[in-house]
């Protein structure tokens, strides 16, 4: 990172926190937003952040920059509308083929967004954090800090944040049937006893408080999933949006949720 760049992290990233004590349903009810119809779980593919910062004349790595303050916000506007999780896709393991310079300036950006924003929402939000993936592959500053982080919010009881970090769906899949595997070669498992549950036990996201997520946004425009909890999206309620992520804004959430609050979810039934 350059010179400074924390500090100037610092002074940029400033969370935009709103008044409490207000009722959090009586300000969905004026956004025409119903509190039981709120998805319990979001996920984000936060695409864009390149972009931006090209169209704008800048260097990609104030795009990412730009990206970790939108996630940050993004945090803090959905526990100001009651969502339980939020699951925002960081950093894939496909992502290590972009240039060192850009892979090694993102992790910093992870490292300054875990040391001063969400560290913020951890000590006075009472946010819980979950940070999934291959930690292993990870610097080992960042891998420290998302494990000190998660012990700083362990006794929290707010929204949880899971930020996906080396992570791919395949691998995840393809990690919990090696670990099945290995249990039936040692007999401590039966062929038989494979089922979706045993599978859902022996994914990353296992370890957590993970309900399925019921909404998924991606930015950009792209439409696609991008090897994203293929598992775990089985059910889950696609919604694409034009907006480069460093440009979501509460305003987006609220339009995506409304969205979703308008479709009729059957699971494979039918609704008349």
């Amino acid at each position: 990172m350059p010179h400074g760049a924390s500090k100037h992290w610092a002074q940029q990233s400033r969370i935009r926190h709103e008044p409490t004590g207000s009722n959090p349903n009586s300000n969905l009810s004026k956004l025409n937003l119903k509190p039981e119809l709120m998805p319990k779980h979001v996920t984000v593919i936060m695409d864009g952040n390149r972009r931006w910062a090209k169209s704008r004349g800048l260097p990609v790595h104030l795009g990412h920059r730009a990206g970790g303050q939108a996630m940050t916000q993004l945090a803090l506007n959905c526990m100001k509308f009651g969502v339980q999780v939020v699951t925002v896709f960081a950093f894939s393991r496909e992502n290590w083929v972009r240039p060192k310079e850009e892979v090694d300036f993102l992790m910093n950006v992870f490292e300054d967004v875990l040391k001063l924003d969400l560290k913020e929402l951890i000590l006075q939000k009472d946010m819980r954090l979950s940070v999934v993936g291959n930690r292993s592959q990870l610097p080992e500053s960042l891998q420290n800090l998302a494990s000190s982080s998660e012990e700083l919010a362990k006794s929290n009881r707010g929204m949880r944040l899971i930020l996906a970090l080396n992570y791919s769906g395949r691998y995840d899949i393809t990690q919990a049937t090696k670990n099945i595997a290995a249990k039936v070669r040692n007999g401590v498992l039966q062929v038989e006893d494979i089922n979706e549950s045993l599978i859902e036990q022996h994914l990353k996201t296992n370890r957590i408080e993970f309900p399925n997520p019921d909404l998924l946004i991606r930015t950009n425009g792209e439409l696609r999933v991008s090897n994203f909890m293929l598992w775990q999206l089985a059910y889950t309620e696609l919604l694409f949006v034009d907006k480069l992520f460093p440009d979501f804004n509460e305003a987006d959430l609220i339009d995506a949720l409304a969205a979703f609050q308008r479709r009729q979810r059957c699971y494979g039934g039918h609704k008349y």
